[in-house]
This record gives C-alpha cells, sequence and structure tokens, in this order.
C-alpha cells in the first residue's frame, strides 16, 4: 500500500491536487485502516479529470480499455506492461479458484476488441496458468456449438444470459449439451446468485445444464476478480492486489454479511492506480473463513448501485431485482426496465418486455411475481425485437443496458 501511495503522490496530476486541498501528508497511512484519513475518489473524478490519473509518460502505455458505461459516460484507463503482466496473474488466481489448470482449455464468448478489458484478461490470464484459449467472442450460437465439437474445451467463460441463450439454442436444434466436452463455466457480468447464496432464476435456469457454474465480481478499474470456489459461497478477494473497504451510508466499514458500497484502492498499478475508488456497487461483505479453507474476505453478488435505488409507490428496491423477477419467466428473451420522475417528483417504473411468442397470460404472470416479489406492480410494456435493439444499444455503447435511469426527464 505504502508504495502506491507514494507512487500516487510522486506522479499523479489529481491525487497531488486532492491531497493538497485536503492537508494530507500519505505518509501518515501507515496501515490500511488508515485509509479513512483520505478522501474518495469517485466515478465523476475519472470522468471529467481522466488524463490527471495518469502516472506514467505515454510512451510507456501499451493498451487502453474502457468501461461500459453503466453508470454514464465511458472512462477510458490506460495500462503499461507491467499492468498487462499484473491483470494476467489476477486472472490466473481467479481461474485457479474455479479449478482450472494448465490442462484446460478455455473458451471465451466474450469480445476482445472494442476496448473491452474482460476478454483481455482471460485470454492474458489463460496463456498465465499455462491452459489453451479459443477465442470465439459473443457470436452466433451455432459457431460456438461448432467449436465445441471440433475443439473440445472444457471450461467457458461468458455472461449468463449468453449461456442461457447457448442452452437453448442446444435444446431447439437437438445438440447433446450435456455429452459435450465442457465442465465448468466462468460466468461475468451478471449474478446467478442471491444474496443468501441460492440460484438466482437465471441461475435456477443455467441448471439444467449439467455444469459447475462459478459466479465473479470485477470491474475495469480495479483490474481485479473476485471468484467464487467450489463452496460458493462468494468471490474470494486477492488481498495482493486490492485494498477493499466496504462501508454503510455513514461510510463506516459494515458488518459480517452486511450491505454496503465496494470501496477498493489498486495494488501495483503503474499507469492509473486508484485510491480509496467509490465503484457504487452493493454488495455484502463475508469475513469468517470459506470452508474451502481460504482466510480473505469474501463479496456476495452485487445487488444494487449507489444512486439506482428506486423508490415506487412506498416500496424501496434495486433494478437487480427486477431482473432476477424477468428472468425467471422462460417467454421472455429480453426486457429493459425504465425509470424517471412523474409531474410530482416521484418514481414511475416502465418494464419494456420482449417475449417473441408471448402467451395470452404473460402480463398478468408478470403482475402477480411482482405483487409476490416486490409487491408493487410497474407499468409493462411489451415491445418487439427492433424496439428492444434501439432500447439496449443506445449509440456508443459496447454492453446491452437493461436500466435506464431517466429521472431528470419529466412527464
Amino acid at each position: 500500500l505504502q508504495p502506491t501511495l507514494a507512487h500516487a503522490a510522486a506522479a499523479s496530476p489529481f491525487y497531488q491536487q486532492q491531497w493538497a486541498a485536503f492537508g494530507i501528508n500519505y505518509q501518515s497511512i501507515q496501515t490500511t485502516t488508515d485509509l479513512a484519513q483520505l478522501p474518495f475518489t469517485t466515478k465523476q473524478d475519472l470522468q471529467h479529470q481522466n488524463e490527471a490519473f495518469l502516472c506514467v509518460p505515454r510512451e510507456q502505455i501499451v493498451d487502453y480499455v474502457t468501461t461500459s458505461g453503466t453508470m454514464g459516460q465511458p472512462v477510458i484507463i490506460a495500462l503499461t506492461e507491467g499492468d498487462l503482466q499484473r491483470l494476467a496473474w489476477n486472472e490466473q488466481q481467479a481461474f485457479e479458484i474455479a479449478g482450472l489448470t494448465h490442462r484446460d482449455t478455455l473458451l471465451i464468448a466474450t469480445t476482445l476488441d472494442r476496448r473491452f478489458m474482460a476478454g483481455l484478461a482471460y485470454w492474458l490470464g489463460a496463456r498465465a496458468l499455462g491452459a489453451a484459449a479459443v477465442r470465439v467472442g459473443p457470436g452466433a450460437a451455432a459457431l460456438h456449438w461448432d467449436t465445441i465439437a471440433r475443439i473440445q474445451p472444457t471450461a467457458i467463460v461468458g455472461v449468463p444470459s449468453f449461456l442461457l441463450h447457448l442452452l437453448e439454442y442446444a435444446q431447439a436444434h437437438e445438440i447433446d449439451f450435456q455429452g459435450s466436452s465442457l465442465q465448468k463455466a466462468i460466468c461475468i457480468g451478471e449474478p446467478i446468485r442471491r444474496a443468501n447464496g441460492s440460484w438466482s432464476n437465471l441461475g435456477q435456469r443455467l441448471q439444467a445444464w449439467d455444469l459447475d457454474f462459478y459466479s465473479t465480481y470485477a470491474s475495469t478499474e480495479m483490474s481485479t476478480a473476485f471468484t467464487e470456489c467450489e463452496a460458493g459461497q462468494g468471490g474470494h478477494h486477492n488481498p495482493t492486489l486490492v485494498v477493499v473497504e466496504v462501508l454503510n451510508d455513514q461510510d463506516q466499514p459494515v458488518g459480517e454479511g452486511e450491505l454496503g458500497e465496494v470501496v477498493i484502492t489498486t495494488l501495483h498499478v503503474e499507469a492509473m492506480p486508484l485510491i480509496r475508488y467509490r465503484t457504487g456497487d452493493l454488495c455484502r461483505a463475508y469475513r469468517t473463513p470459506c470452508t474451502c479453507g481460504r482466510t480473505s474476505l469474501r463479496l456476495g453478488p452485487v445487488e444494487g448501485r449507489k444512486g439506482q435505488q428506486i423508490k415506487y409507490k412506498g416500496t424501496t428496491f434495486y433494478p437487480p431485482a427486477l431482473y432476477d423477477l424477468l428472468q425467471g419467466i422462460e417467454a421472455i428473451q429480453g426486457f429493459v426496465v425504465e425509470v424517471w420522475s412523474n409531474a410530482l417528483g416521484t418514481d414511475e417504473v416502465r418494464l419494456n418486455i420482449h417475449a417473441p411468442r408471448p402467451p395470452a397470460h404473460l402480463e398478468q404472470q408478470i403482475q402477480e411475481r411482482c405483487r409476490g416479489q416486490l409487491r408493487v406492480v410497474p407499468e409493462i410494456q411489451l415491445i418487439d425485437a427492433q424496439q428492444l435493439q434501439a432500447l439496449q444499444f443506445p449509440a456508443g455503447r459496447r454492453k446491452p443496458v437493461r436500466f435506464l435511469d431517466d429521472r431528470t426527464r419529466k412527464f
């Protein structure tokens, strides 16, 4: 931690200015607990002062990635050769937690282009592990099943909803998915478990495929992954790569199993180290030893994002509660949750649903599930595939949008 702080103090225009404004002497930080003396770094800081975070000359940068833009304008992150080596070691460790070895062949079902860090990380991690990598990306299901038949990969990494698409394609085309070479699935970008460790609706639907599923949590900014072991009791923290704080609304550490915002300080990052960066992700922290024998902190699934809380007709919830509800209905192939402010300044919620062959009772089924799980029923709007595409992929977005927060707009 101390070399990280010294590097930021010597080379980061942002932290030089911030710490001078607060009268901070970084040398007084002797323990990770002392980090509470430092101010936070926010997503807005990264968006508005991006270049001020750069700590190396431009000629030392070997790669650029950007965040997905889930919480606003995508952020550019620069990486040095050392940062890429750190990223590779991080993913090697993550794969080992999930039980992968150099004998595995990994099918990478995420893109390596479009400045996307995740696909790059998995490819580098597979190389560091000594495993073979098959770079297919999130393309057509037919290509994936052809690749699986030809190359016989033993593991796949991808977004759970895409893995469900592969499963349903195999079922519809009478492909022997249970007899394939795949044994493990590393799931990224979407939780497949609930806060209590049980499978989410999406996770339950994936159980039709006889694979070992491992959930992960990561972000471009931290260049670090929290990956489940075989116990499925939360993603394991690698303390050599990042310092983690999980804080409540009063910015105090949460207790065991309590929900809080994940705040990270990156270690061993050369180009753009981040000190006390507020991720906005709300997770539960578990500090008791895992049954696998590891003793580091574990993080539960992301249950929401700060600033995305919905208050609707007296009930408070986060968008993932709606995602889980909708993912349990097989007729629904896509959706976008839309929130805006009405004339009274309170939240309005619309569920934009795409179901190619909607059963007659679909809206009633959604309403009943909303009443049972949320106690309120948002507006429901059925949309076609073209409308879904327009909502999910507005200009400049790399990942599909599931939540449109337009609470500055009035209707």
